[in-house]
């Protein structure tokens, strides 16, 4: 007989072709990725509702311009995110961000990171550079979670301990210490205003010694981390070492000083002007003749309008919302009414996407005006304080000499619009001088080294607007006492932490400036919260109708015991219940079990609920992705089958 060669089986074929296919794909994947590792090692896709990971190009401007090396020292305990999960989850999101910076810096920042176990020589490392320790628990131990950064020079920028409050502002909080090594010199600011900013000596001469005539306390604090320079109200140019100018009130400035500020803005520096139809704090000091000034209001009208802001003069800006409670006219029987010409910003009246405001808790304002973009205006207009719907405005007449709160409480009538105090504003200006400087004023020359004319500023200009000067004086924010012969200045509202961000983000340039608010990494379940407010409307009404039934049960419960008691008390201590009363009694207390069987039942049917939802939404926002990669996977497989066996038909 001769043999037969036996051929595998098409089952068999099919099944090794499929294992080899397998094998082939797992080793086209693996040369993938290490392809990828070598080709494009940075390369990512951020996928997060709020690009979370995608640095900013104003953040992107600074690491790249990096002359210098700058090492970024990371201390995070491990032993945090284990005991507090949320912190673990921010944690990778912090080194994510900084690992991005090296990227993008091209190596000019440099990573170092460090876990701080306790009595350390990392420990010591991280307390050195005043990094703070927080305990964890009981025990004592103290966790680290901060950032120290260094530059050439040994000057160091720290963040003590990220504070999931800020998260929304971790790129602008990196990107401003990245900055700040790079250039360590203490920004300068100019400061133009004829109000006595800096102290009154007149004033602590009449007072002997006392707080009028200090300086107000707004530029305490801003000495404490800027260089201050003052301007001249004569001024015709503004110092080239000025990197934001601040004119406060300003009142009757000469053409030749507002072509200095024009041309200031045009070159590039940051403006900040306080503007105001009525002074409060200028209307309560003599003048040098004892009296008060006549003319309380000051305005930047020709420049303003040029670069398409404007502030009306001729009104105030009243507010229901916030109103300040003040002292009534002797004459009338109500001791305290709202006085709406003076009120705090609080809530939504503060922008929170604006680095500067979006943490703040209230700003006062008095006798403020309001900002608005003139019609036509191409300029970029970013309203940082707002009122409520419950405004209006009134003629400023009516609060410049001896107001009456409660009459003007009385005539107020709000229209339901809300107005903007403050706004930052960018774009491209034009010279509000476009035929070049002015004469210098009679009896003046033109400095030696006056600048030569812009009729452009040189790229988009950024400034803020601010229609109340009076939100710089120190009574409508702090309170100063007498602390053992020393005053010390407790604030009230964050006048002075406003205009102090405001400097700090002008002065970092226009990276700092362009940066916004970011989201959270942690994303609450939405949709779980909703049906937790659901199932907590539902329920909670069952459980009152119990609660009072319990209630009740356990009042009759008590009558018929204190009835029993009555009786005894009467009969003798032999008297026996009734049986009536003791089934009563019997059908009180099974009442009380059963209440309290449906009670547990309501609460635990509202846990069951809400509890069984989130679990389902954790598994299909988990599960989903990879659920779909099969569909897609399976469905592909299918159809290649059927063309397969359509091409051997």
């Amino acid at each position: 007989m001769s043999g037969t060669s036996s051929s595998p089986r098409p089952g068999s074929r099919r099944l090794w072709s499929s294992a080899l296919g397998l094998l082939a794909a797992a080793a086209l994947a693996v040369g993938v990725n290490m392809l990828a590792d070598r080709l494009a090692p940075r390369a990512r896709l951020d996928l997060t509702a709020q690009r979370l990971y995608t640095l900013s190009d104003g953040t992107r401007s600074v690491l790249q311009g990096l002359q210098d090396p700058v090492t970024l020292r990371y201390f995070y305990s491990r032993r945090l995110g284990s005991a507090v999960p949320a912190y673990g989850a921010y944690a990778e999101r912090v080194r994510a961000m900084l690992e991005e910076y090296v990227a993008v810096s091209g190596g000019k920042v440099r990573l170092e990171v460090f876990d701080p176990e306790p009595f350390s020589e990392t420990e010591d490392r991280a307390l050195a550079f005043g990094l703070q320790g927080v305990p964890v628990d009981q025990s004592g131990e103290q966790v680290y979670f901060g950032l120290a950064g260094l530059n050439l020079l040994d000057d160091e920028r720290t963040i003590p301990f990220f504070q999931p409050e800020r998260e929304r502002f971790l790129e602008f909080d990196l990107t401003r210490l990245v900055f700040e090594l790079s250039n360590p010199r203490r920004p300068v600011i100019g400061v133009l205003s004829p109000l006595p900013l800096n102290g009154d000596a007149r004033m602590m001469r009449m007072m002997r010694g006392g707080p009028a005539g200090q300086p107000y306390a707004v530029m305490q604090s801003l000495r404490q981390f800027f260089t201050v320079q003052d301007v001249a109200l004569d001024a015709q140019r503004i110092g080239d070492d000025v990197q934001v100018l601040i004119v406060a009130h300003p009142q009757e400035l000469s053409d030749a000083t507002l072509y200095a500020i024009d041309q200031f803005v045009m070159r590039g520096g940051k403006l900040i002007a306080l503007v105001d139809p009525h002074s409060e704090g200028q209307a309560g000091r003599p003048g040098p003749g004892g009296r008060p000034p006549s003319d309380t209001a000051s305005h930047l009208d020709r420049l303003l309008n040029a670069w398409g802001i404007e502030a009306p003069r001729g009104e105030v800006v009243l507010d229901l919302r916030g109103a300040w409670r003040v002292r009534a006219n002797p004459t009338d029987r109500v001791q305290a009414v709202d006085y709406v010409a003076w009120f705090n910003m609080q809530g939504d009246s503060l922008s929170d996407a604006e680095v500067a405001t979006a943490q703040l808790n209230q700003v006062t304002v008095a006798s403020t005006g309001q900002v608005r973009r003139r019609e036509g205006a191409s300029v970029e207009f970013v309203p940082l304080l707002t009122t409520s719907d419950r405004s209006g405005t009134m003629p400023v007449e009516r609060v410049r000499e001896n107001p009456d709160p409660a009459q003007i409480l009385a005539d107020f009538r709000p229209d339901g619009q809300r107005r903007v105090i403050g706004a930052r504003v960018r774009g491209e200006l034009a010279s509000a001088f476009p035929d070049g400087p002015p004469s210098p004023p009679e009896g003046a020359e033109r400095p030696a080294d006056f600048p030569a004319h812009r009729a452009r500023s040189e790229g988009a200009a950024n400034f803020v607007v601010l229609a109340d000067a009076d939100l710089l004086e120190d009574r409508f924010w702090v309170r100063v006492q007498d602390f053992f012969g020393q005053q010390v200045a407790t604030p009230i509202s964050d006048n002075g932490a406003l205009l102090a961000n405001l400097v700090d983000t002008f002065a970092g340039g226009d990276a700092l400036i362009s940066l916004r608010s970011r989201g959270e990494s942690l994303r609450p379940f939405t949709v779980v919260e909703e049906i937790r407010r659901d199932a907590d409307a539902r329920f909670r009404q069952t459980e009152r109708q119990l609660q009072e039934r319990l209630q009740q049960t356990e009042r009759r419960l008590r009558e018929l015991r204190q009835g029993q008691g009555q009786g005894q008390g009467q009969q003798g201590s032999g008297a026996v219940i009734t049986p009536e009363q003791r089934a009563e009694i019997d059908a009180a207390r099974a009442q009380i079990l059963e209440t309290r069987r449906q009670l547990r039942a309501v609460q635990l049917e509202l846990r069951r609920d809400i509890e069984g939802m989130e679990t389902w939404l954790r598994i299909v926002n988990i599960a989903a992705v990879p659920l779909l990669l099969t569909i897609f996977a399976v469905g592909l497989g299918l159809a290649r089958a059927r063309r397969r066996a359509a091409a051997r038909a």
